[in-house]
């Protein structure tokens, strides 16, 4: 896949100890890669990097994007070719709770990571995870295009905001030079799959509910979100990096990576879903979250689609039913690592040629 562009080449990940960080380092290891980490420890309990072993699979450094030192050193030592960005701190409702380290981590840290890539000749490419909350939500019924307003209600959304502004902002300003490398921003959001034990996120909470026999309290459930599997994103963002090192400046800008029309769905419905192919749990309604939320966020993947040759291959119900079987895995000891790389390859199958 993706032209064999990952065989052999070096590949640093930032967040590598977080949900969508361990899929993407499994991922790319099976490509072929030569995988380096850039990460805090994980800081849930459990967590994925923990159940599948990864500290001892995934080179990694454990130190923060704030730390400029180590972050620039990192890169000067291993030199690598592509980068992919997900160190963030990702949860809305943390954000109203912690401004100051939001941003300190999703803006400044970001442009730590830019610095070290630019001092860095070694890389070709630089793939920018952001989110699809970093436009400014109307909650209007159309998706969100790529060249709309970028904005943000809560400090998290904007944070994000801030960060697809400031990367147009540097790409204009350090990376007009032939020789300079190419850096795209990659917009997904609602991103379901095992392994995922972050707080006041619905796959996490729904699991935990049903294995502490306890009914799943959805605080929001009328509200509507894009919801795809963690593959689906995660091949947008190795497509995008594969036609970055290949073509270069042709394709550096944002794209959005999000699911058909019908995998949109609420909140409500998901939690069904979930105790549906669980077997078992219930779903109540509780007490509504005082703190802001949007009821409606869409994407138009129209642009990925054209450009990229990109499309969603799995339903919403293949989805949920992909993730529930990850977690009753998880929760029946068995081993996560095998199971895992598994869902990888039969998803990478699934795509066959296409990419």
């Amino acid at each position: 896949m993706f032209n064999n562009i990952y065989k052999n080449r070096k590949i640093l990940i930032t967040g590598n100890t977080g949900f969508k960080g361990c899929w993407l380092s499994l991922w790319l290891q099976y490509l072929g890669a030569n995988v380096l980490g850039y990460s805090l420890e994980p800081d849930t309990e459990p967590s994925m990097f923990k159940a599948l072993n990864l500290k001892n699979k995934i080179h990694t450094v454990f130190a923060n994007i704030l730390d400029k030192e180590t972050l620039n050193k990192t890169f000067n030592n291993f030199k690598p070719e592509i980068v992919f960005h997900l160190a963030a701190q990702p949860l809305v409702l943390r954000s109203y709770k912690e401004p100051l380290l939001t941003y300190e981590t999703n803006v400044m840290g970001t442009l730590n990571v830019l610095m070290a890539a630019k001092n860095c000749e070694s890389v070709k490419s630089f793939v920018n995870v952001t989110t699809d909350k970093c436009y400014e939500n109307k909650e209007v019924t159309t998706g969100y295009k790529e060249n709309d307003p970028m904005g943000g209600w809560d400090m998290y959304s904007s944070s994000k905001g801030c960060v697809e502004i400031m990367s147009a902002s540097f790409r204009r300003s350090f990376l007009h030079e032939d020789n300079a490398f190419s850096l795209a921003t990659a917009r997904a959001g609602n991103v379901i799959g095992g392994g995922d034990w972050a707080q006041d996120r619905l796959i996490p909470d729904c699991i935990k509910a049903i294995n502490n026999n306890v009914p799943i309290e959805i605080r929001n459930p009328d509200a509507i979100r894009p919801w795809q599997h963690v593959l689906e994103p995660l091949c947008g963002y190795l497509l995008l990096g594969q036609k970055l090192f290949e073509y270069g400046k042709l394709y550096a800008k944002g794209y959005n990576f999000g699911p058909l029309d019908n995998s949109v769905l609420t909140v409500a419905d998901v939690a069904k879903k979930i105790v549906n192919y669980y077997g078992k749990g219930s779903v109540i309604v509780g007490e509504k979250n005082p703190l802001h939320e949007a009821g409606l966020l869409m994407l138009d993947i129209t642009k990925a689609k054209e450009e990229l040759n990109w499309t969603p291959t799995l339903s919403a119900d293949e989805a949920i039913k992909n993730t529930v079987a990850w977690y009753r895995h998880f929760y029946n000891h068995e081993f996560m690592y095998d199971f895992t790389m598994e869902q990888i390859i039969t998803y990478q199958n699934l795509c066959g040629e296409k990419y």
